[in-house]
């Protein structure tokens, strides 16, 4: 049990590095940095300034950033031994049977859907629909390992609900919408609609009247690149004003479920409260992407705090089915009870 504890912690990191990594290379516009999968260049070594000639004669349409390259290429070794990780959890956790078998096997299996979505990531040029869901499922796997690594320090225990009726409800529709609108931060990521919109609190100019939805929503097909996107304008402010709207309805459900945490026992108080605080310190950062025209490093913060917002809401919601601990009596007490 030590060192799955152990591993599952190592995981976790390497999770949170991974996830930052993606973004990286997404927002510094390395996605096809390497033109094939999974070596790079047609070596699975880091390509350097030296090999520029090389990779010039293998892919002469896809010239070499050493830079961009490097990026893509370490997000990948690292997502490489987060794989490895999880498959040796899910090795240690099969005589356990049950929860932990059932959470290391889907995390196995999401590693394995994740490398097919990073293969297609580059055979499909950056196809929106699966930068999407690749984001999803890192941000999913981040999740499970910490339901993993809570698993494993107490004991499983029937759940009986305490709360009444309302506040898991609450807790899961809060789970729900963030979910909505971490795909919805992806879909607007993946189809370069970040920056769609530079005035707030609404969009510049007559966005009223440019609003294509069927367009926004829809699947582009038959390009060969969907790199730096190919959406209209007005199909772009679309997609960042349902972000910005999401937006608004996720601060609702999620402030109000913080807040009825807060307002619970201590080990759900303290859950609440930092699901407060990482609410609005991600209200901010949207805000802030905006206004100062999407920096890097606050993007990065963004898409980092995104995720742990996603796992703090989820780790408070299964709190509210577990039972409460019975007090300890004395034994005069208990006596006395007979």
């Amino acid at each position: 049990m030590k060192i799955q504890k152990m591993l599952a912690s190592m995981a976790i990191v390497l999770a949170v590095l991974v996830i930052m990594l993606g973004a990286y290379t997404r927002l510094t516009d390395a996605g096809l940095a390497c033109p094939d999968w999974p070596g790079c260049y047609g070596s699975l070594a880091i390509p350097h300034a030296d090999h520029v000639e090389q990779a010039a004669q293998r892919y002469p349409d896809s010239p070499l950033v050493p830079h961009k390259a490097r990026s893509e290429m370490v997000h990948r070794y690292l997502a490489g031994v987060l794989g490895c990780l999880i498959a040796a959890l899910f090795a240690l956790s099969w005589r356990a049977g049950g929860r932990l078998r059932l959470l290391s096997g889907t995390l196995l299996a999401l590693v394995v859907g994740q490398a097919t979505l990073g293969m297609w990531t580059v055979t499909l040029a950056l196809h929106p629909l699966v930068v999407t869901t690749h984001l999803l499922g890192g941000f999913t796997i981040l999740t499970l390992l910490w339901l993993y690594r809570l698993a494993l320090a107490r004991p499983s225990a029937p759940p009986r609900s305490h709360h009444g009726q309302g506040l898991p409800w609450l807790g899961s529709a809060a789970c729900g919408v963030l979910l909505l609108q971490i795909a919805l931060g992806g879909w607007t990521s993946a189809n370069y609609a970040a920056m769609a919109c530079v005035e707030l609190p609404f969009c510049q100019g007559d966005w009223q009247d440019q609003l294509h939805w069927e367009e926004a929503f829809h699947l582009p097909l038959g390009h060969t690149s969907y790199e730096f996107g190919v959406l209209s304008k007005e199909a772009r402010q679309t997609i960042h004003i349902a972000h910005r709207l999401g937006a608004l309805a996720t601060a609702l459900l999620v402030g109000g479920f913080a807040l009825a945490l807060i307002r619970q026992r201590a080990s759900l108080r303290w859950l609440g409260g930092l699901l407060l605080v990482l609410l609005l310190a991600q209200i901010a950062l949207g805000l802030a992407n905006v206004h100062l025209a999407l920096p890097l490093a606050n993007a990065l913060a963004h898409n980092l705090v995104a995720a742990h917002l996603l796992v703090c809401c989820v780790l408070a919601r299964g709190r509210l089915s577990r039972p409460h601990s019975p007090p300890v009596l004395s034994p005069v007490v208990a006596r006395s009870r007979i």
